[in-house]
This record gives structure tokens, sequence and C-alpha cells, in this order.
């Protein structure tokens, strides 16, 4: 019987000779982030200090804004419909993949497809009829807060637009490396790369 030999992962020092901590974090790179996280990190600080702002004024001046409140929740559809297209430039929306597990690859990619013109055809049409309901009620007025409710909703057809603009995107580079996030799960990690083994039988 001969003996097993076990290798030993080589591990990080962070301490130098003279006994200091040297360690180094990666440098920051912003060029990862796009225009709609930006856009939604902004709405999302908004929300959080209006949140706080009527937080403060009820129970600790015991005078609470009542316009915090309304400002609140339409900050908040704000920050969901822009920070949705985040989700959809990544794929990330939650998927049913089971049945691209068990049945044929050649049918999957056609079922892919199929997914991906559809959920274009969502936001396009969903882009659509928020423009219709800003032409109807764009006009109306806040119930607390004396603004136009369209305000409210022309941030939401923005979030609509983009996220059919990135659903494009999504389906550009799905026909391009012949596989989508659905058939190959690991794709998810990539960030839009297409790797050089796809489209390569197994």
């Amino acid at each position: 019987m001969q003996p097993t030999t076990t290798t030993e992962e080589p591990q990080e020092h962070v301490l130098t000779a003279s006994g200091e901590f040297d360690v180094h974090d990666e440098p920051v790179d912003l060029g990862i982030y796009h225009l709609e996280d930006w856009i939604s990190f902004a709405f999302f600080w908004l929300l959080a200090g209006t949140v706080f702002l009527q937080f403060f004024t009820r129970y600790a001046l015991n005078d609470s804004a009542g316009w915090t409140e309304e400002i609140a929740r339409y900050l908040l559809i704000c920050t969901v419909f822009i920070g949705a297209t985040v989700s959809v430039r990544k794929d990330s929306h939650i998927h049913v993949d089971f049945f691209y597990r068990v049945l044929p690859k050649s049918l999957m990619r056609v079922v892919s497809t199929l997914v991906d013109l559809a959920r274009i055809a969502f936001f396009g049409y969903a882009t659509w009829l928020t423009f219709m309901l800003i032409q109807r009620i764009g006009s109306q007025r806040m119930a607390v807060v004396d603004l136009p409710i369209g305000l409210m909703y022309s941030v939401v057809l923005a979030g609509f637009a983009l996220m059919t603009w990135r659903a494009l995107d999504v389906a550009r580079l799905n026909w391009r490396r012949r596989a989508s996030v659905l058939e190959r799960p690991e794709l998810a990690d990539l960030h839009g790369e297409a790797p050089a083994d796809l489209g390569r039988p197994a």
C-alpha cells in the first residue's frame, strides 16, 4: 500500500517580515456599472432620505411631514422599475429551467429563442401601454404634493423602454453565442462574455 501524499494549498501571507499588515484590495472598477445602475442608485438614496425624514419628523418632532409618505411611495416605484432594468441586462430574473435539463438541446434552443422574443414583445407592449396611460392621466395632480402624476409614470415609461433595450441586447448575445442562461446557467457569471467553447458539441 503506497502512502498517499497531500498537497497543501499555499497560504496567503498578510504579514510582512517586520510584522506589519500588507493587504491590498482589488482596484474598484466603476466601468462595470451602466446608466440604469446609477439612476436606480440615486432613486434608492432619495427614498432612504425621504423615509428617514418621515421617521424623524414623526417620532422626534412629533409633527410628521405629510408629503413624505406619498413621495416615498413614488420613489419606491421608480427604484423598482429602473432597478428591474439591471436584472434584465444581467438576465437574472427568476427563470423556470426544469425542462431545459430533460428535453433535447436542439428543442430547448428554439424554446429559449421564443422566450427572448416573448420578453422583448412584453416589455415593448408595456412601454406602449405606459405611454398611452400618461396621455390620459399624466396631467392629474398627486394626492398631497401639487405635482403631475405623469412625472412618476414617465420614470416607469423610461424603465420599460430601458428593459426593452436591454432585452434586445440579451437576445442578440444569446443568438451570437447560441445559448442562454436557461440552457447553461453558468453563463450568468460571464457578464455578457461569450466563451470560445459555446456552440461546440459536448
